[in-house]
């Protein structure tokens, strides 16, 4: 079950059993909901389509894809880790045609976590998880924070100094940026976003060993983080508020018609919680 601000809520209920590891992204248009899968030999990217619960494959072999988000047309942005053979690179998949693009290839190590500003700008993570798990050669660069702009072609470094950045979102007004730093120790952190670069460097709470992962922030400012007991909800300055009980949570994505329903990736399946009156 889930409580919020002390009041229990409806249950988790389970939408399918599926290899459902990362990159929950809910699309209106379909009422489906993409992911990508459990790393093994590949990684693919799945459709959930939420009205009859079937699954199928979009992409088999993603190159070891990780977290992704919708850009301003619809189109998914996906965080391609890379092989040994290939690289990590930032892609795009457009969902009607199963075309992809590369976005950004830069020696990156293995990009985790994804989100696109309002202004068309991809902000994103790059831990070396990769070469850490052995499918990737050794790092070239930092365990940094990146933005790109692709209008101008440029990729800049916005932040520096983790451990292992993971999970990435903005608050409702853009103005803040959040990151999940799940090395140690295990901290969310907080920037001020001036003029396309962060500031104020800050750390709201210290989670779980492995945790934060998953991070997402709701249309009243909370912040929607993974730990070790399922997903913990909190408040802009770090307080927590509130918690969803589910073990194994990974990550998760808002959905449905009025955006209330938290839909959870757990490896092996995919649930669902409603936060209507939350």
């Amino acid at each position: 079950p889930m409580t919020f601000l002390g009041t229990a809520t409806q249950s988790l209920e389970l939408v399918a059993e599926t290899d459902a590891h990362e990159g929950p992204v809910y699309v209106a248009d379909e009422d489906a909901l993409y992911f990508t899968t459990v790393r093994g030999d590949a990684v693919a990217i799945k459709r959930l389509a939420l009205a009859d619960g079937s699954v199928s494959v979009v992409r088999a072999d993603a190159n070891m894809a990780n977290g992704m988000a919708l850009d301003l047309e619809g189109r998914l942005v996906v965080c391609e880790q890379g092989t040994l053979d290939t690289p990590a690179r930032i892609t795009r998949l457009d969902r009607r045609t199963g075309r992809v693009e590369t976005i950004v290839e830069a020696n990156l190590n293995s990009p985790n976590d994804v989100v696109v500003k309002g202004d068309g700008t991809i902000w994103f993570t790059d831990p070396s998880y990769g070469y850490l798990q052995g499918f990737r050669p050794v790092p070239q660069r930092g365990d940094d924070v990146y933005r790109y702009d692709p209008d101008a072609g440029e990729l800049t470094v916005v932040a520096e100094g983790f451990d292992k950045p993971n999970g990435i979102a903005f608050s409702p007004d853009e103005r803040v940026l959040y990151v999940a730093d799940n090395g140690a120790p295990h901290e969310l952190l907080a920037f001020d976003v001036e003029n396309g670069g962060l500031t104020n460097r800050r750390r709201l709470a210290v989670s779980t060993p492995e945790h934060p992962d998953g991070l997402k922030t709701d249309a009243e400012g909370r912040i929607y983080a993974s730990y070790a007991g399922g997903v913990q909800v909190l408040d802009p300055s770090g307080g927590v508020i509130g918690e969803i009980e589910l073990p194994g949570a990974v990550n998760f994505t808002f959905g449905g018609p009025e955006r209330d329903v938290l839909y959870i990736t757990a490896d092996t399946a995919v649930w669902a919680v409603f936060l209507k009156g939350a």
